[in-house]
């Protein structure tokens, strides 16, 4: 046996707390009665004390109300055991962790760093998937594999959010490299359908980008990107405070470079799109982009115990005996009009 909503037991609670209160409201309505009128006339008025008809009827109430009980708390008798065969794709999540990633206009009240929102993103991203086996590139001006493919979405998330700047000494952002590696990170040898999204402002300082791209259209994987920050820009902050400034001294403001990632995105078959609070973005890559057409692969089998929903049952007990109970009901009202 199980439970679905064991949550709700507590409303037995209330069962016998009504039925007190029953009770003791029909041993007040008697007391008053035969304050008027000898027992044996009493009985003619109809309140038949002595029958027990009164706790019949009290008990038929309490089967309803406790056969309701069950049906909302979902009791389940009886399982059957269903092959669960799992589908789905490989995906490599590159991630921006460049210096440029620390300004702050990853949000719409420029109040979180981009990189913080990137992880958001993951996050995100992380719970529309199933069954779809997904890798972690972390990428500045080096790239390195942070975590191989793999359906364990939790550990993912948990490598994600301790990635920073100082993760990758070669600072800058080279999206060639992050191609490169995120190519390395498939299994060569699966037949899987394959796709990388790049999760980055767009700054390129590095200069192996077409090669990188035509590697992927060969390989048939399709790269789609995720823009973090704005047009507009924001500066970068300095780790001993104030912001990153050029050999003239100015504030350098870093800025997002649609351009870049939609070429990228546009010369693979991918889908380039701007970061968006909710899951809307996710929603357009995903289903609309990766998953749409895509010829997902079998990742595996197992077997899935499927317990059988018996509410119905309860439910038919409820209204059997709210039936009866008002039988009863129907019953004692005739017989104070016949007598």
């Amino acid at each position: 046996m199980q439970l679905a909503r064991p949550d709700l037991l507590w409303l037995l609670w209330l069962l016998p707390i009504l039925a007190g209160m029953e009770i003791f409201a029909h041993r007040r309505a008697l007391h008053r009665i035969q304050n008027f009128a000898p027992l044996g006339s009493a009985l003619r008025l109809g309140l038949d004390a002595h029958s027990g008809r009164h706790t019949v009827k009290l008990l038929l109430v309490l089967t309803a109300l406790t056969a309701l009980v069950a049906a909302a708390v979902g009791v389940r008798l009886g399982f059957r055991w269903e092959e669960i065969h799992r589908r789905g794709l490989d995906i490599v999540v590159a991630l921006d962790v460049s210096s440029s990633m620390q300004a702050q206009d990853g949000g719409t009240e420029d109040q979180i760093s981009r990189l913080t929102r990137a992880k958001r993103e993951v996050s995100d991203l992380l719970r529309l998937l199933s069954g779809d086996r997904v890798a972690l590139v972390a990428f500045a001006g080096d790239a390195f594999i942070q975590c191989p493919l793999t359906v364990d979405y939790g550990a993912l998330e948990t490598f994600s959010r301790d990635l920073d700047p100082d993760s990758i000494s070669l600072q800058g952002t080279n999206l060639g490299t992050a191609i490169d590696v995120s190519l390395e990170a498939f299994n060569a040898k699966s037949r899987r359908e394959r796709a990388i999204i790049i999760i980055s402002d767009g700054e390129n300082l590095g200069g192996n980008l077409d090669p990188a791209i035509s590697a992927a259209k060969q390989q048939g994987v399709r790269i789609f990107t995720l823009g973090i920050g704005k047009a507009d820009g924001a500066p970068i902050p300095r780790p001993d405070g104030g912001f990153k400034r050029d050999r003239h001294d100015e504030v350098v403001m870093s800025r997002l470079d649609e351009a870049t990632l939609s070429k990228i995105s546009l010369a693979t078959g991918g889908l380039y799109v701007h970061a968006v609070p909710g899951d809307e973005d996710w929603q357009e890559i995903v289903w609309h982009g990766i998953k749409a057409g895509a010829s997902e692969a079998e990742t595996g089998s197992s077997r899935q115990r499927l317990w059988n929903e018996r509410y119905q049952w309860f439910v038919a007990v409820a209204l059997a005996a709210l039936a009866l109970e008002a039988l009863l009901a129907e019953r004692r009202h005739r017989e104070k009009q016949d007598a």
